[in-house]
Formats: structure tokens, C-alpha cells, sequence
């Protein structure tokens, strides 16, 4: 069950319709699985064997596909990687996989290579090599599949240590196919995909769930709102995937219309990667006459529940029911399961859950109670509404800012990695646009001057942009309780208070 070879067996059926199209050219399904053989055959040259990581930090582009699908095949493990991550980022990702190849492109090598050239196995692949094509190409063995790991997506904790949770083929077949009987998906379908692909939302939900169905996906690299609402009703599109950043900019891009979209061939509409707020559901059903389908999914799972495929059963703030194979508990801190309609953690349990933290088996223990994995995120189910789920908030200390996670510790570390910074304490504040936007207070060294630009772009020289704290407070000290323990809960009121 490897799932680049279900992907090929779909080309096959499809072999002459499009595929892809990006940047003004279109690949039809044979020549995407044409150009994923020839990829492979070079991986193969390279040296690249079952087991394998491979770090893939390349723009949005159709090589990235290519790419990503030519590692399954030949049984490696694919390491997507945000392009904006900093050097120092990219060091710990390709150290602690141990990967084998660093594929990326000349401009980011230039700004990586002196701080990667201690790691003198790693074979580096650029995207401006002309990659040698053959008639006799390497045809997959397709050694690797079910538990067989087919990605590491590295994800945080509140430690600040990010952490790649090793995800199998079987996990992301199996979510796969639920979202396509959620959904409804088909060879009918034509996606507008405007999202991230190094991201698991623009990657393993929007961009597989295309190529297995036999999808057409239109691909951008770049996300406008004037453009999507343009192509949505010139080019037929039949479904659309994004957060709730993506939403709003749509939301506010519909009043500036000289002529508003015809939605004729629309039929879904899916957000995702943060918390829709109430607004921005019933403003976009009343300018469009679409209700918003949410789900909720995390990188460690997959898709976990969605809103039914009715609009009519979906709701505002709901996540909705499980997915087929998926299940879920709502537990109190021993782990015990709370009454109906209690807030409580979120376990997860199913064929979508996997199988652990790359390198960390401690950290893979303390995630998981006989098979059940720990989310983090608290909810509760309505009994008066088939058990529907509902998210009100994190256990953990995870900030969402325009569907990416940024974990607090990670941005501490680097402030107070700075001469000035004597303590610090990161929170995510309610924004309208990106929904959650990071803001740090400081408490600075004595006699020590620093403005508050100055450390966020001590900060962008560290970290990738969307991490980096929006605005910075300093503050006499941060509020700590009896056991030394920081109280964001106090820090952010305060904080509150001077906006």
C-alpha cells in the first residue's frame, strides 16, 4: 500500500486529462506520472534508498510535486520544508532527520550553505538542475508502504524542540479516502488550490485528495482575492480550500467587485488550519449564499472530523463528526472520560494517527494512552446534536496566525538569545485577519536601550516571518504564580489593555 503507486494506478486511468495546471501550462495525469518516474530514476542515481529523508525547501511550484511523489515511490521519506524557514531552522530540521538530500534552490543555498557545511553526507539538489530524462527510466519499486514511514512534518511543543511526527503511508491513504467519502469528491472535481504545498493542509488534504480522485487542480502560487473570485467562476471551479486568513481577504474582496462572481458550478468550500470565527461563516453564506464546510485536523492526525457534506448540517464554531475510522474522547486531566457537553482534552484514535515523533520515543509515550493520542485541544460534544464536536481552546500553548502553528517557546528562545532580553513571554492575540497574531512582552535588562523594531528584526533574521511577534511590549516583569509558573492568562489582559 504505498501511496505514490495509487496515485500512478490513478494517472493511468486518466492518462489524457489535465492534471495540473500552473503558471500558464498544463501536465495531464500521464505526464505527471511521467515526470515523477523520471524523478525518480534520479533519486535513484543519487544513491536515494528505501528509508531515506529527503528534505524538500522549494517554492510552490509543480517540481515539488514531482518531487515529493518520486520519493514515496522509491520507498524514502519526504521532509517538506516551509521556504522561509531561516538557516539556522533548516540546521536542526536536516539534523535531526538525518537526511540524505537537501533539495532546494540556489538562492536559499546561498543563504543556508555556510551553516550546512559541517554536514558533509547531505547531497544537495537544486531545482535549476536540469534533471537528465530517459526512455529507460527507473520504474518505482515501490519497496515501501503501510506502516512504512512516508513523510516527517515537523511540528512544536511547548519545549520550543520541534518535533517530526513520522507519518505512514497507510495513515495518509486512510484519511485520504475518508475526506473523499466526506466530501463527495470526484473525477468532477476542479480545485483552485491557493495554498502553501509544504504545508499538510496544501499537501496531503487539497493536493493528494486531487490526484487520487482524478481531479483537475488549478494551481496559484500565490494567494489573491480578485484573482480566486475570478477563477472560481471563469474556469468552472467546483471546490475551494482555505483558513480563515484566506476567507476574510475573500469576504473583503467581494464589495470591491465591479461585478460579483457567478458561483454556478461551486458546490464546496473548505476552511481549515485555524478556528473559522461566527462572523466570518455567516458573512460569507450571505455574500455568497455558501456555508462554509470546517473540519478539524492536526499534522499528527490528518483529518479528524468534518461538517457534513449538507450545508443544512453545518454550523458555525462546529467542527463537526468524526470521519469514517476515526474516533474520538473528550477526557478530564486523569484521563477519564467527561460527561456529554463537558470541556475536556480531545483524543484521537484511528487509521489517520501516526505512528511517532522521528527520534523521540519519550515524547511519543507521553502522547499516547493505549493507542489514544493526546491533542492538546480541548472540546466538548453537543448530546443534543449527535455528539457534535466542538473546539473552545489549546491545552498546549499553540498560536495559529493565518492557518500556521507558532509555538511560544520557540520565539522566546530567540528573544532571549539577545543581549537585552532578560525574560520574555510570547501569546497570540484575537486579529481579524490572520485570526490569532503573535505578541510578545519583555522584560528588559537594566541599563540596557532596545526599541521594539529592533528586536523584531532580530527576530525575521532568526525565524520565519510568520513566527515573528507583530508587536512587542515591555513590561517591569512578567507575571509569574506561586510556583514560578509565567500567567499568560494575567499577561494577556494586561496586555489587552494597551491596545
Amino acid at each position: 500500500m504505498n501511496l505514490a503507486r495509487l496515485i500512478s494506478e490513478t494517472a493511468a486511468k486518466y492518462a489524457d486529462k489535465p492534471a495540473i495546471v500552473f503558471a500558464g501550462k498544463t501536465w495531464t495525469y500521464r505526464d505527471f506520472d511521467r515526470q515523477v518516474q523520471n524523478y525518480a530514476t534520479n533519486l535513484d542515481r543519487l544513491g536515494i534508498k528505501k528509508g531515506d529523508r529527503v528534505a524538500v525547501q522549494l517554492p510552490k511550484c509543480v517540481e515539488f510535486l514531482f518531487f515529493h511523489f518520486a520519493i514515496l515511490s522509491i520507498g524514502a521519506i519526504s521532509l517538506p520544508l516551509n521556504p522561509d524557514y531561516r538557516p539556522e531552522e533548516i540546521v536542526y530540521f536536516l539534523t535531526d532527520s538525518g537526511s540524505s538530500l537537501f533539495v532546494t534552490t540556489s538562492d536559499r543555498l546561498s543563504k543556508v550553505r555556510s551553516a550546512i557545511q559541517h554536514l558533509s553526507e547531505l547531497k544537495i539538489l537544486l531545482k535549476e538542475e536540469e534533471l537528465p530524462t530517459t526512455e529507460e527510466a527507473v520504474l518505482p519499486k515501490y519497496s515501501a508502504g503501510g506502516d512504512d514511514i512516508a513523510m516527517i512534518c515537523y511540528t512544536s511543543g511547548t519545549t520550543g524542540r520541534c518535533k517530526g511526527a513520522a507519518i505512514s503511508h497507510h495513515n495518509l491513504i486512510a484519511n485520504m479516502r475518508a475526506l473523499h467519502q466526506a466530501w463527495e469528491w470526484s473525477d468532477r472535481d476542479i480545485l483552485l488550490h491557493v495554498l502553501p504545498l509544504f504545508h499538510v493542509h496544501g499537501l496531503n488534504v487539497a493536493a493528494l485528495g486531487s490526484l487520487y480522485a482524478g481531479s483537475t487542480m488549478l494551481m496559484f502560487e500565490k494567494f489573491e482575492p480578485r484573482q480566486v473570485w475570478e477563477t472560481l467562476a471563469s474556469k468552472n471551479c467546483t471546490l475551494f480550500m482555505g483558513v480563515p486568513t484566506i476567507y476574510q481577504r475573500l469576504i473583503n474582496e467581494w464589495a470591491k467587485l465591479e461585478t460579483q462572481s457567478e458561483l454556478r458550478k461551486m458546490r464546496l468550500f473548505v476552511c481549515g488550519s485555524a478556528p473559522l470565527s461566527d462572523q466570518q461563516f455567516y458573512q460569507f453564506e450571505n455574500i455568497t449564499g455558501f456555508r462554509i464546510l470546517e473540519r478539524y485536523g492536526m499534522t499528527e492526525t490528518g483529518m479528524n472530523a468534518s461538517n457534513h457534506i449538507t450545508p443544512e448540517h453545518r454550523k458555525a464554531k462546529s467542527v463537526g463528526f468524526p470521519l469514517e475510522g476515526v474516533e474520538i474522547r473528550i477526557v478530564d486531566r486523569d484521563g477519564n472520560d467527561v460527561a456529554i457537553a463537558e470541556v475536556g482534552e480531545v483524543w484521537i484514535r484511528g487509521a489517520n494517527v501516526f505512528q511517532g515523533y522521528w527520534g523521540m520515543p519519550d515524547k511519543t509515550a507521553e502522547s499516547f494512552t493505549d493507542r489514544w493520542f493526546h491533542t492538546g485541544d480541548l472540546g466538548f460534544q453537543d448530546p443534543d446534536d449527535g455528539n457534535r464536536l466542538y473546539l473552545v481552546g489549546r491545552a498546549k500553548e499553540l498560536i495559529i496566525t493565518g492557518g500556521f502553528n507558532v509555538y511560544p517557546k520557540e520565539i522566546e528562545n530567540v528573544l532571549e538569545s539577545h543581549e537585552a532580553v532578560k525574560e520574555s513571554a510570547v501569546v497570540g492575540l484575537p486579529d481579524s485577519d490572520f485570526g490569532e497574531k503573535v505578541v510578545a512582552a519583555i522584560a528588559l535588562k537594566e541599563a540596557i536601550n532596545i526599541t521594539p523594531e529592533e528586536l523584531i528584526t532580530y527576530c525575521k533574521s532568526r525565524l520565519a516571518a510568520y513566527k515573528c511577534p507583530k508587536q512587542i511590549f515591555f513590561v517591569t516583569e512578567i507575571p509569574r504564580n506561586a510556583m514560578g509558573k509565567i500567567q499568560k492568562n494575567i499577561l494577556v489582559q494586561q496586555i489587552s489593555t494597551l491596545l
